[in-house]
């Protein structure tokens, strides 16, 4: 295997895994919010106004990123929207937990890793293997470029999304 098999390869499990992840959970939530407002009302529980249209966001946004990065289309703006879903649910849900995502509550680990992890990769090319390649699409740029485009979706857009929904539930 020459390098660049090696790093399409990497490319291609990185995306592929993480693109299942968000599809998993996209998918759980569609199933969720077809049974009922259960998760709006949470959502909303967490402070978040307008707990249906959240629901419905996070969920298309996971399915549509998801399905993006297992694709390897429009892979800086998919990893950007990926982080940027975790990075609320780090926020809004996991922060207060402490680091470990085992503990009660479950805390941050896990949703800090992905954010991370797709802010990162979005820097690299999604590879040969990918539909960004086959299209001609120059993606990602420089690898500069890639890391801006993913870190102001991913950090500034949920600072964005932050400021406009949430308003956390007051401590008791």
């Amino acid at each position: 295997m020459n390098d660049l098999d090696a790093f399409n390869l990497a490319t291609l499990i990185a995306r592929v895994w993480l693109g299942a992840i968000f599809l998993a959970h996209g998918w759980r939530h569609f199933k969720s919010i077809r049974s009922g407002p259960g998760m709006a009302n949470w959502f909303e529980s967490l402070g978040l106004k307008h707990g249906k249209l959240q629901a419905l966001n996070v969920t298309y946004l996971e399915l549509a990123a998801g399905a993006a990065l297992v694709l390897g289309l429009l892979t800086p703006l998919a990893y950007g929207g990926a982080a940027s879903i975790v990075f609320v649910a780090l926020v809004t849900n996991h922060l207060k937990n402490g680091f470990w995502s085992f503990a009660p509550g479950e805390g941050w680990e896990y949703t800090g890793t992905l954010t991370a992890l797709c802010i990162a990769l979005a820097t690299f090319s999604p590879g040969e293997w990918s539909l960004d390649d086959a299209i001609g699409w120059d993606f990602p740029f420089e690898p500069a470029t890639a890391l801006t485009i993913s870190a102001l979706i991913g950090i500034v857009g949920t600072g964005v999304f932050l400021a406009i929904f949430w308003r956390p539930p007051a401590k008791s």
